[in-house]
């Protein structure tokens, strides 16, 4: 990745490749107790609840269905683990449980912040965490809760504008300038955003190749 945030042909290429392979479902796990072992490194999605994450999982897999594997009633507060490379399996991502549902009881809010938490602190093979945002809304409170919270972990993350399709060119730039100035206030996050779309598939091949340099 050259200083500017840009990723180039090569890197596009070798995580399109890596993606075209082998990827599938591995395990929902309601606790840490069920979790995998922590064999391979790992990237993590998180998003407020309809930022459009299992739809980004699904394109940057290039598989329509991936992430609704686990998308089933109850699965909601749980960690869904996704293996990506064949023998020898090359890394996971990590579907984390959406935030930010205005409805939802007290205790399910705490089990997620206790089972977030607990998950973040405590796994080593995490390399990255992608934060989610919706590209009309921008970062909200909600979306500042788990910011607070990887930084605190000091788990590295990057921010990733959703549905950027769905607003005009100048709206985008400036949401895009606004998100940048709340990475720049915060110790553990990555300087530059990436713009996606899974409709168009804007910013898709440069969500790939943001996940593999996460690994390293």
């Amino acid at each position: 990745m050259s200083d500017d945030g840009t990723f180039d042909e090569d890197a596009i290429e070798a995580a399109r490749k890596l993606f075209a392979g082998p990827v599938s479902f591995l395990k929902s796990a309601p606790s840490l107790e069920f979790i995998p072992d922590a064999i391979v490194p790992e990237v993590a999605f998180a998003g407020r609840s309809n930022v459009g994450k299992s739809s980004l999982l699904n394109a940057l897999t290039g598989r329509n269905s991936l992430a609704r594997t686990s998308n089933t009633p109850g699965r909601t507060q749980e960690l869904n683990f996704f293996n990506v490379g064949g023998d020898p399996l090359h890394m996971r991502l990590v579907d984390m449980p959406g935030y930010g549902f205005a409805k939802a009881p007290k205790d399910v809010v705490k089990k997620w912040r206790f089972l977030v938490n607990d998950f973040l602190r405590g796994r080593d093979v995490l390399k990255r965490a992608l934060v989610l945002i919706d590209a009309r809304h921008g970062v909200k409170d909600v979306d500042r809760e788990i910011l607070e919270m990887l930084d605190k972990a000091a788990v590295s993350y990057r921010m990733v504008l959703t549905k950027a399709d769905k607003i005009k060119a100048t709206d985008l730039a400036d949401v895009t300038a606004a998100t940048a100035a709340e990475a720049r206030k915060r110790p553990a996050a990555h300087p530059q955003i990436l713009q996606t779309s899974s409709e168009t598939g804007l910013g898709i091949p440069e969500l790939r190749a943001a996940v593999i340099e996460a690994i390293g």
